[in-house]
């Protein structure tokens, strides 16, 4: 019944927009064929804080339009796992999608999960910062088009912004009726449905609503009653937007949005059994000897081929909850055509409450005869934040484009965690009981940590370019730099259940500057030459015993890059090489510890010795071969040299490494359009391959390669009675292929049990109803 409600749903949104009754299909004739291809359409980006075209921009940038995220039915930033931007990387924190780990050119922090650790990508919406890794898997609300910055955005972009800067731009509000809507079924009982409505103008005042739905069942079951399944969500979001615009010169944009993210993590399998070769004892043994390992329960599975569809440990488990809300005003004014002033003033918070038992008895503790085991992950984290930006952005004459600007960041977080057993074996291994929740219920935890962190930040920065009056006004260069005072301080108030004082307290200055030259060699074909630094905040584990804290993390890079067209613009060819140095690089080290019918994952950050090395190249292209066909590719090379580092635990010195980035990746695509029944037949395809990968600074075990197809086949611009709506029917599949492959391999208690890790997600399938008017 529940189900049949959802369905019923879906199809009130379709039948709200699409009531009016189908007329016949325009019978015109088709158009003749223009034998010359038409030239790759321009993309505007805002990588330098002004619109430019995407070819006249000196930095490499790739970019997803709303088109590419339809045909790849991207509807989180979760999707982008795939590797539908090779130098992007994507991943779950551990195995859980209530927080993303995401990455560019190298800067991946493994655990930014923390709220004193900050993130080495700077993720934005609109222009606002967003601090926290938490909230990032919700649903995406009209987003025009994801600009991946790629390096170090230290200038205009400020602190945390090492690798780069993921930027999502949404859509505004226009002043004209207008109306698109959404909705779609597929398989794991999935479904999703979208509003969007822009308002006509009353007065002065431009109004839009953007709703959106997207749900999916689980992936592998949970075989305990009433308790939910593994790798599922539900994610719902809310946004309006109100445009003022009283007179030619001004504008005025607020908007204020709130999402719910609900979902499990991702079942998190026995990969193999005892890799190490001990000596097995049985289950039912008293005691493990040195240099023995206990067998298994003959309930317990090991699969390392494929993701389980049937957990084989009923465990409670139940919705982690992500709430994300926000308010931000954008105002905009011209006191002169070569002068904009602006000011972006944000509020945002996020709670998230996490329950994650994702492997029953495939991970510590592991126990024996009337053992408790299954660990239950409980945590929360809190968050607030407000930030103040005023901008300046102009030109002196012909000659000179500037930006400058103040910002202003202020934060406060706090978290805790609990890890009790939920499941206890009995004598022999061939059952298991669940234990007394009550130690799962918040306020009846037994707290391993709680911590709570402030940060306040202030910024002034300034970039110019300057195009002399020689070499026909074919030469460019910029220059730019940002001093940033950072003032963090936190306190770990509890550990294992006991109260102490832990604090820490770190002041930071930094000055970063960046240099670029660029050179037109023709209108078509642009080169460049960057210098550019960014900088990581330092901070301290809340996972530390004894909230150890590290330092800043800075880097600096030398790219060289190609923008080109050719053929009449119907080919486009991109490229960039780069070399990077880090100091001070914060490396994880882990620990997981036994304390009772509880297990502890003790982490502590060390800035590695030394410098770290990065050098990469990044390659992209789209060829417009007929009117009907474009193909493109894209490929990222990056190789990471870290630097041996001491282990806290072992004080051994040892080989590090940098996690989620592969050597080689890339991602190709064909896109096909044409005249079919007096509408447009749209198919789409891509696949997108990556080596394997590290899951853990200090492991050297890596995870499984991966080629990820995703697929779409749509008919579009379907017309109906004069003034309907046009509509699109679609089919889309995302691993097209069902390719699985690990991407979390976990080898830290091979000695005690064997690795486990995560699958990705199975091969998804549906059908999708778009109307527009």
């Amino acid at each position: 019944m529940h189900r049949q409600n959802k369905l019923r749903l879906q199809l009130l949104l379709g039948t709200a927009l699409l009531a009016a009754p189908f007329s016949a299909l325009a019978q015109t004739a088709p158009a003749p064929v223009d034998t010359t291809p038409a030239g790759l359409d321009d993309i505007v980006v805002t990588a330098t804080k002004r619109e430019t075209n995407l070819q006249d921009t000196p930095i490499s940038i790739s970019v997803l339009n709303s088109e590419a995220l339809e045909d790849r039915h991207v509807q989180s930033l979760m999707d982008l796992a795939d590797g539908a931007v090779p130098g992007l990387r994507v991943a779950t924190f551990e195995a859980r999608q209530s927080a993303l780990t995401i990455g560019i050119r190298g800067i991946v922090p493994n655990d930014a999960n923390q709220p004193a650790r900050e993130q080495g990508v700077g993720i934005y919406v609109d222009g606002v910062y967003l601090g926290r890794q938490h909230g990032l898997g919700a649903a995406l609300l009209d987003v025009e088009r994801i600009e991946v910055l790629k390096g170090p955005q230290g200038t205009l972009f400020g602190r945390n912004t090492e690798g780069g800067a993921l930027s999502l731009v949404t859509r505004k509000p226009t002043g004209e009726f207008g109306m698109r809507a959404v909705a779609g079924v597929g398989n794991y009982n999935s479904y999703n449905s979208e509003l969007h409505v822009d308002f006509p103008a009353i007065a002065d005042f431009a109004v839009k609503m953007d709703g959106v739905i997207s749900a999916q069942g689980p992936v592998t079951k949970n075989i305990l009653p009433g308790e939910e399944g593994f790798g599922a969500y539900d994610r719902r979001g809310l946004r309006g937007q109100v445009r003022w615009t009283p007179t030619d010169n001004f504008t005025a944009d607020l908007a204020a949005d709130i999402s719910k993210d609900k979902n499990t993590p991702f079942y998190s399998q026995l990969l193999n059994f005892n890799p190490n070769g001990l000596t097995v004892v049985p289950f039912t043994s008293t005691s493990v000897p040195s240099g023995s390992i206990r067998a298994l329960s003959p309930l317990v599975q090991v699969n390392g081929d494929s993701v389980m569809k049937s957990a084989d440990i009923g465990v409670p488990q139940q919705w982690s909850v992500d709430d994300t809300k926000g308010v931000d005003l954008h105002l905009s004014y011209h006191p002169t055509d070569s002068l904009e002033l602006r000011s972006i003033t944000a509020y945002r918070e996020v709670d998230v409450e996490q329950y994650d038992n994702i492997a029953g008895a495939h991970r510590p503790p592991v126990t024996g005869p009337n053992g408790n085991f299954s660990r239950y992950s409980l945590a929360g984290l809190w968050q607030h934040q407000f930030s103040q930006e005023f901008q300046a952005v102009g030109s002196l004459g012909d000659r000179i484009d500037y930006v400058g600007g103040l910002y202003y960041f202020k934060e406060t977080a706090s978290d805790d965690a609990s890890t009790p057993s939920t499941n206890k074996w009995n004598a022999d291994g061939t059952g298991y009981t669940i234990n007394d929740p009550t130690p799962t219920i918040r306020g009846s935890r037994s707290i391993d940590r709680a911590s709570r962190a402030e940060s306040e930040s202030k910024a002034v920065y300034g970039q110019a370019t300057w195009t002399p009056a020689v070499l026909n006004d074919a030469l460019h260069i910029t220059a730019g730099g940002r001093f940033t005072q950072d003032d963090k301080s936190g306190v770990l108030s509890v550990v294992n259940n006991a109260a102490t004082n832990f604090t820490f307290n770190e002041k930071n200055e930094r000055f970063n500057p960046m240099v670029t030259v660029a050179y037109d060699v023709s209108n078509d074909v642009n080169v460049y030459a960057k210098y550019a630094t960014g900088y990581r905040a330092g901070g301290a584990s809340s996972r530390s015993l004894t909230y150890r804290s590290f330092g800043p993390e800075d880097i600096k890079s030398y790219e060289m890059g190609l923008k080109s067209d050719w053929l009449n613009h119907r080919l486009r060819v991109n490229a960039a090489a780069f070399y990077s140095e880090r100091e001070d690089s914060q490396i994880d080290f882990s620990l997981v510890t036994v304390i009772g019918a509880s297990t502890r994952n003790t982490l502590e950050t060390i800035n590695a010795p030394g410098t770290t090395k990065i050098k990469g190249v990044e390659l992209e292209g789209m060829a417009r071969v007929t009117d009907a066909l474009t193909l493109s590719a894209s490929y990222a090379y990056t190789d990471a040299e870290v630097p041996p580092t001491r282990n806290p635990f072992s004080g051994v010195v040892q080989q590090v490494f940098i996690a989620y980035t592969p050597e080689n990746a890339f991602s190709v695509a064909a896109d096909y359009t044409a005249p079919m029944f007096g509408a447009n037949f749209k198919a789409h395809v891509d696949g997108n391959y990556a080596d394997a990968t590290q899951a853990f600074d200090q492991f050297e075990l890596k995870n499984d390669k991966s080629f990820i197809v995703n697929g779409r086949l749509a008919l579009a611009d379907i017309t109906t009675r004069d003034g309907g709506p046009l509509l699109e029917v679609a089919l889309w599949s995302r691993n097209l292929l069902n390719e699985a492959h690990v991407y979390r391999r976990d080898p830290s208690n091979r000695g005690v049990i064997g690795d486990y890790g995560n699958f990705n997600t199975p091969r998804t399938f549906g059908i999708e109803l778009r109307a527009s008017y």
